[in-house]
């Protein structure tokens, strides 16, 4: 009796663990970026994002900007963090005054997205030898997608 009960809970937890992650699949960021950037081979102006994948288990992110009519699909790689993350955030490289996104990361997960150097990100250390290279975080806040 005690192993049934036992087994029982063990299934009660895994599927309340799933039905999270089916949940957190279908959350998307919201984030304000002050500035242009770069994401992939795009470059997108200033305003509130929507960043999601494409679709669950997707490598393929969506950033599609709510106020101009501007999109990107960029294709991404698994990061992984250390601990969990405390919020969710999208990452920058900085040379001077230009951004280019490299990752995006999820509030409670060690699991991110890691985008490839683009070939503009790869010309800007030569061309950019007296900017200073940074690197800038903004948080984002989760929101949830609607049908």
């Amino acid at each position: 009796m005690k192993k049934q009960s036992f087994l029982m809970a063990g299934l009660l937890v895994l599927s309340s663990m799933a039905a999270t992650q089916v949940a957190r699949a279908q959350e998307s960021m919201v984030v304000d970026i002050p500035f242009a950037f770069v994401a992939g081979n795009a470059t997108l102006p200033a305003g509130e994002y929507r960043v999601q994948k494409l679709d669950g288990n997707s490598a393929v992110l969506l950033i599609h900007c709510r106020d101009a009519n501007a999109a990107a699909l960029v294709i991404t790689h698994a990061a992984q963090a250390k601990e969990p993350q405390s919020e969710s955030k999208l990452v920058f490289n900085r040379y001077g005054n230009r951004y280019f996104l490299s990752q995006v990361w999820a509030a409670g997960s060690i699991r991110g997205r890691q985008l490839q150097a683009s070939p503009r990100e790869k010309e800007m250390p030569q061309l950019a030898r007296n900017d200073t290279k940074g690197e800038v975080t903004l948080v984002a806040r989760l929101s949830t997608v609607r049908p």
